[in-house]
């Protein structure tokens, strides 16, 4: 095993703050795996690259011989992290939580280590607390240094609302931490109040407080807001390989260097060599091919990474998708891809289908595919070859 010090240059790699250093080496140095936690309230159901800067840090916690508890808040996603936010936020549905949660569970296993991840659900333990619990536990933190906080600060200033029950968040996120006995937490740095209720709690429940990692906020490709769904300015971990690739390469350059650091599982001493390549006169866009193409690997494997360069633009993003698409009826048994596209006239002919297959430009519902694959019948698929020839082909029984 590592000595605590050589654990801690890994752990400190591409994160924003630790609080505290001297008590994170205190409890390396106890040679035991460590309880390390991060909480996930299942808002969404997709994860893009912002989201797996914290995820690849679990994932060296891991490597490292930790164990990983990949908390699902879905007890206070009913509540809605009130962080960033000015006005209260309107709470899920216990189905769409679930259904969060399923798509949560099934990605982060693209980077994570099953193995060593315990994936946890706080309404496991807050529905058996009582109303007399809940009381108890607001108890614990005075309203004045709620208020401090300062997205809170500033709708009071503002006279915007504040509903009582967004003063529970992050007492209900501290608590999850007494629940686990957490060791170390992690979060992004807007996260910071949260993660600091949580050893408040610990130390009140007579608990070692745990350690807070934070990390930074990764800007999106416009190189200026933090990556997000509804900016348009991230890459999903689920994107196409052509369209993951095409949007790396997109970067800015100013940027490329804090993509490497919090993305990359390269070792250091090579992301410093392609620093000083790039210094010597390299153009930064080979680093990026090199960078995108250890992220798609990662998500889709080595062979849709070497496919991807071929592919890149030639997928059409679901918002370019004319709403007035052509629909195609077929009829038949199952049929190869290869006559789907000659029967939809999607291509001139059958070598144009083979062309196409074979440069891996074809796309079902937005994945491509190779020539094995079969349109059954009953099914409807939105079937794309090349860049412009697109249609929504059924198959009849």
């Amino acid at each position: 095993m590592l000595s605590p010090h050589e654990q801690l240059a890994i752990i400190e790699r591409g994160t924003e703050t630790i609080i505290q250093r001297d008590e994170l080496l205190s409890k390396l140095a106890e040679g035991r795996p460590l309880r390390v936690k991060a909480g996930f309230d299942p808002t969404a159901p997709d994860l893009h690259l912002g989201h797996t800067v914290l995820i690849n840090k679990l994932r060296a916690f891991q490597e490292l011989g930790h164990t990983v508890y990949f908390l699902i808040g879905d007890f206070t996603g009913r509540i809605g992290d009130p962080t960033g936010k000015n006005v209260t936020r309107k709470p899920l549905t216990d189905e769409q939580v679930q259904q969060n949660a399923q798509t949560y569970t099934e990605q982060v296993f693209k980077i994570l280590d099953p193995a060593r991840t315990k994936v946890v659900f706080n309404s496991s333990w807050m529905n058996q607390r009582s109303a007399a619990d809940m009381i108890a536990l607001a108890a614990q933190y005075p309203v004045a240094r709620m208020l401090e906080r300062d997205d809170f600060a500033k709708r009071f200033a503002s006279q915007q609302s504040i509903s009582l029950h967004e003063f529970l968040y992050p007492l209900l996120q501290g608590y999850d931490s007494v629940e686990l006995q957490a060791d170390v937490e992690l979060g992004g740095t807007d996260q910071t109040f949260n993660l600091l209720m949580g050893r408040t709690l610990q130390k009140n429940a007579g608990q070692a407080p745990q350690v807070i990692i934070t990390l930074p906020l990764l800007e999106g490709l416009d190189g200026v807001q933090k990556m997000s769904k509804s900016l348009g300015n991230y890459v999903a971990i689920q994107e196409p390989p052509g369209a993951m690739y095409q949007k790396l390469l997109s970067i800015p350059d100013a940027l490329l260097g804090r993509y490497l650091e919090l993305l990359s599982f390269e070792p250091m001493e090579i992301l410093r060599s392609w620093q000083q390549e790039m210094a010597a006169g390299l153009n930064p866009q080979e680093v990026k091919k090199r960078l995108a193409l250890e992220i798609v690997a990662r998500f889709h494997g080595e062979d849709a990474a070497a496919r991807a360069p071929k592919s890149a633009g030639n997928l059409l993003a679901p918002g370019e998708i004319p709403e007035d698409i052509r629909v195609v009826e077929l009829q038949g048994g199952p049929l190869p891809i290869a006559a789907v596209l000659n029967q939809a006239e999607l291509v001139k002919n059958s070598a144009g289908a083979r062309d196409v297959l074979q440069r891996g430009v074809v796309y079902v519902d937005g994945v491509v595919v190779n020539a094995d694959w079969q349109h059954q019948p009953g099914a409807t698929h939105v079937i794309q070859a090349g860049k412009k020839a697109i249609a929504r082909v059924l198959l009849k029984k």
